[in-house]
């Protein structure tokens, strides 16, 4: 499926010029620009703008949208299932102003406020985004690491993300042949992912990497992401991760 930006815009509502803007900040750019300066989208594309435009709703700047979705251990699923619970508390705050509006012009309802409350929902909000931020944003690896990608091509994209998951299936060949994470081969693949990080991404020092190690088993995020590669991946590569950082 490849469809042309002005077909975009007429199936999302997104008008061209925003996704112009979109591709200039390097937000979303279209999978294929043709010789004649066509931009065309495919499947791809729109779930990535589908997940821009829930996190718009939810109020999140355009910068910070940029770095969660471009994080390489970005889990959708559970984006979507955070969406889902924001805008279900959205969804019964404006039932509870539609009830009020029609018990008021019954005459049935006494002067009532608390249905304009956003308490509820401002926290929850503020909760998610700090969490956001926790993982991918307004820090200062993340910061060098939205600076360097910001000018990767398409091409580049795929040569980087061909390089990680070949490191991660080297991890689960590891695991699965019953080596141990303090292997020579094991301690070879940390010091080739810590150096992947460092060239594409930020630097990454060795504290930076026995915390990502931690958060590869403590997060479920990650611990799925990685264990499609091979049951029990993400564990090997945060033991041997830990293994590295102890010996330096």
């Amino acid at each position: 499926m490849k469809l042309k930006i002005k077909e975009i815009a007429d199936l999302t509502g997104v008008t061209v010029r925003t996704l112009h803007y979109y591709d200039e900040i390097g937000l979303l750019k279209p999978g294929v620009v043709t010789q004649a300066g066509y931009r065309l989208y495919n499947e791809e594309n729109l779930e990535l703008l589908q997940q821009i435009l829930f996190f718009r709703e939810l109020d999140f700047p355009l910068n910070e949208i940029k770095e969660i979705v471009t994080s390489p251990f970005f889990d959708k699923t559970k984006a979507l299932q955070k969406h889902r619970e924001l805008l279900l508390k959205k969804r019964e705050r404006l039932n509870n102003l539609i009830n009020l509006t029609e018990k008021t012009l019954k005459g049935e309802s006494k002067m009532s406020f608390k249905e304009f409350d956003m308490t509820e929902i401002e926290e929850s909000m503020k909760e998610y985004a700090e969490e956001v931020k926790e993982r991918w944003g307004s820090t200062q690896a993340y910061a060098q690491s939205q600076k360097r990608t910001a000018s990767y091509t398409k091409d580049q994209w795929a040569q980087i993300d061909a390089e990680v998951k070949e490191i991660f299936r080297t991890f689960a060949g590891l695991s699965s042949q019953g080596l141990s994470p303090d292997s020579s081969q094991a301690q070879a693949a940390v010091k080739r992912w810590q150096d992947c990080i460092s060239n594409h991404f930020y630097t990454c020092s060795d504290e930076m990497l026995a915390s990502l190690g931690m958060m590869y088993t403590g997060d479920e995020r990650f611990r799925k992401n990685l264990d499609e590669f091979g049951d029990g991946t993400a564990r090997f590569m945060s033991e041997s991760i830990e293994i590295y950082c102890a010996s330096r």
